[in-house]
């Protein structure tokens, strides 16, 4: 039988990256266990434990030489995970086999080994964030001064900048961004803590040193290259780190959900559109059809991913007391798919800011079309303040509103509101007056303003921040 006879998650076969697919796989994750031991067995060593330089030699030289059907032998035989690996480890270091994992239990290697591919998932994903942050920048500079429709409840309203809009979605990327860049700040590992969390084992071992046993996860911490212990803890690390992960996630699946939502609204308006490859094919029935799928999959895996926001809740406030088990498997299973859907949604975010494609004359037209009806406000307020009745202008240009609206709706007919406007005494402006009332530049605000001052007081020092991050492009080849 082939890898074809046995079910694949779409998540690491179809959408996620290989470079995230790989934090989650058994390379990556035993080859953590493993300096795990050997950060261990170092620190205990350097704290005046009986273990020796050839035992430490042994360790380091046979870290990366795993033999994976040996594991799962012993996995077969023992029932467990940990000592599956513990044995296979030792037979490659056989010198050091009575000192691995001493005074350890297997949380020890399991949450910290999680926290490890949680730190280096968060990167990645944050480093793409960025990408798609430098892009959407790029664009809403060059379109900070092109005006276009807004929308309200999905009906026009008064105009904004198609730059404008893209900072919209930039700031809730930043704020995602923030709260990326938090979480590895302050992300805790367990540290050493023993069967329930008291560190009873490593006091045992260094025969009621408690400075050596703080000593000790310091210097395991160090070289796991964290900042930050749980200082109390019980046999795991609380899974209320687990809520503030996953919490991240789902809340960057929103905003990447709202980006797309928008972006499809727009190319149904064709007004905007995706990258669109030259043999691509928008629908097996309508060869026409240039659907924004890119945008569509966005939706889809936010909406998985924030589903999942939930499941840590129940994970945390089921936990009995000092440890239960069934949090395993459900963590097995969670925390992978989570990033490698946010890493999905990373990557098509990534692939879709590389290439927007804005049709300006589409865009021009749409605003063309109801701003006549936006101008009625100011027309109103220039009227009155040449003495007419509040009260009858306002009637009339309801009136007049109305009518145009006919005329599209039931004759598809241009708009004649100025016209008509123009045509009315008791409203008293020219044609040439009311044309220079709905020029766009009357009904833009502070949008272009408000605009680049986003752009260089919010987004540029972060960019600037992460100047180092190296470019990244997002091969989407299905």
């Amino acid at each position: 039988m082939t890898e074809r006879d046995f079910y694949q998650s779409p998540l690491s076969h179809r959408y996620a990256s290989e470079e995230m697919s790989y934090c989650f796989s058994s390379n990556f994750k035993y080859l953590v266990w493993r300096k795990l031991w050997f950060a261990l067995a170092k620190a205990q060593k350097k704290l005046g434990l009986p273990i020796t330089d050839r035992q430490i030699d042994a360790m380091e030289h046979a870290l990366a030489k795993i033999d994976f059907e040996k594991a799962e032998e012993y996995e077969k035989k023992f029932r467990h995970d940990v000592m599956a690996h513990i044995h296979a480890f030792a037979d490659e270091c056989p010198e050091a086999k009575g000192i691995i994992h001493l005074g350890a239990t297997s949380c020890y290697i399991t949450d910290n080994a999680d926290l490890v591919q949680v730190r280096e998932a968060l990167r990645l994903l944050r480093n793409k964030l960025v990408q798609a942050i430098r892009q959407l920048h790029a664009f809403a500079q060059e379109y900070a001064p092109v005006a276009t429709l807004s929308y309200t409840h999905f009906q026009p309203a008064q105009p904004t900048t198609i730059g404008r809009r893209a900072c919209l979605w930039l700031q809730d990327f930043l704020m995602d961004l923030g709260e990326i860049e938090y979480q590895l700040e302050h992300l805790r590992f367990l540290g050493v803590k023993g069967a329930t969390g008291t560190q009873a084992s490593f006091l045992a071992l260094f025969e009621n040193d408690q400075n050596k046993v703080n000593e000790l996860e310091t210097r395991v911490a160090r070289e796991m290259d964290f900042q930050h212990v749980f200082r109390i803890a019980g046999q795991t690390y609380t899974r209320k780190q687990d809520i503030r992960i996953l919490s991240i996630l789902s809340s960057f699946a929103a905003s990447a959900h709202k980006f797309a939502t928008d972006f499809r609204l727009l190319a149904h308006l064709k007004e905007i559109e995706e990258p669109f490859a030259e043999k691509q094919v928008g629908s097996s029935a309508m060869p026409y059809k240039r659907n924004p799928m890119r945008s569509e999959r966005i939706c889809g895996l936010a909406r998985f991913l924030m589903a999942l926001n939930e499941n840590p809740l129940y994970t945390h406030a089921t936990q009995w007391f000092e440890r239960t088990l069934d949090d395993s498997a459900n963590r097995r299973l969670c925390l992978p798919e989570a990033f490698l859907a946010a890493d999905g949604i990373a990557n098509l975010l990534c692939n879709i800011t590389a290439g927007m494609i804005v049709h300006r004359r589409v865009v021009e037209k749409h605003l063309a079309e109801e701003l006549p009806y936006l101008a009625t406000e100011h027309i109103l307020m220039e009227a009155v303040k040449r003495g007419k009745d509040r009260q009858t202008v306002h009637e009339r240009l309801r009136i007049h509103s109305f009518e145009a609206s006919h005329l599209i709706k039931e004759e598809g007919k241009p708009c004649d509101l100025f016209e008509r406007i123009a045509s009315d005494p008791s409203i008293g402006l020219s044609h040439s007056e009311i044309e220079n009332i709905g020029q766009i530049r009357h009904f833009l605000g502070r949008a272009i303003e408000q605009t680049h001052d986003f752009l260089n007081e919010e987004v540029a020092p972060v960019l600037k921040k992460y100047h180092e991050i190296a470019p990244y492009v997002a091969d989407i080849s299905l």
